[in-house]
């Protein structure tokens, strides 16, 4: 079956504009550049944004020596990275701790992954906590506005609760990296890594369970074992999800595609 056509000839839409929510450090590189320069090919408006506006840096872990060979970053991927670390946009961010600093202008909200402890400064900060339960809520379909969240970003969303103590997330479908991924990465590096893959340290919580914890119905969590690239489109709410950097290309893929179908003829 043809796809809708794209709504009356000539007509003009507003550029998405598109968020990316980092720490300063630690993120993972693929699920950040991959993204980055599928939206900048796609034309959006892009900005990224930090607690204080200072520059973020994602893993070196997994953008050279050794432990990039094993585990990290494609040498495409490399290359994407260092592209876009010099772009005017990465250079500059804005930052998400500043005085009025709000989310509505933006149409896109995207939290990448990403295993290196540095993440926490995101994952567990009151003010980014505070700006998803006010911008969460405005995905709400039929609006257009859209969060998308990968590994580790989808912890941000878990851990931003309403005054009930409920994740915004709570009633969504969504997937993060799987249980058996993360302790497959742990178990088989731990030798040479030590607690590296570990977020929280050995013996803490998988990122799948802590997930789990404040949905619904632990079924809501979609844990595919799939290597191949998935994601999860929840129904209610503008918001995909994945995995682990194997999924940057279709997560991004899916999110443009979920734009275009703003703009279609029904």
């Amino acid at each position: 079956m043809e796809e809708a056509p794209i709504t009356s000839p000539g007509a003009s839409f507003e550029t998405p504009k598109v968020v990316f929510m980092m720490a300063d450090y630690g993120h993972d590189p693929t699920e950040t550049a991959v993204p980055y320069t599928a939206f900048k090919d796609a034309g959006y408006e892009i900005h990224f944004a930090t607690e204080n506006g200072k520059q973020p840096r994602c893993d070196k872990k997994m953008l050279e020596g050794f432990t990039q060979k094993l585990l990290g970053a494609t040498k495409e991927v490399v290359h994407l990275y260092k592209k876009m670390a010099v772009s005017e946009e990465m250079r500059h961010p804005l930052s998400w701790s500043e005085p009025g600093f709000t989310l509505d202008p933006f149409d896109l909200v995207v939290f990448p992954g990403g295993h290196e402890k540095g993440v926490r400064q995101i994952i567990e900060s009151p003010t980014v906590h505070k700006l998803m339960v006010d911008y969460f809520p405005k995905t709400k379909r039929p609006s257009k506005k859209v969060v998308g969240a990968i590994c580790h970003g989808v912890l941000v969303l878990a851990e931003s609760k309403d005054a009930d103590g409920r994740s915004v997330i709570r009633d969504c479908n969504t997937t993060a990296l799987p249980a058996k991924f993360e302790q497959a990465a742990y178990w088989g590096t731990r030798a040479v890594l030590g607690d590296y893959y570990k977020t929280y340290g050995h013996g803490s919580e998988n990122v799948e369970d802590l997930v789990k914890k404040v949905l619904a119905d632990p079924a809501q969590f979609k844990a595919n074992l799939n290597p191949g690239a998935f994601i999860v489109e929840d129904e209610k709410y503008n918001y995909i999800s994945a995995r682990y950097p194997p999924d940057a290309g279709l997560f991004a893929e899916e999110i443009i595609k979920l734009f275009n179908s703003f703009h279609r003829i029904t």
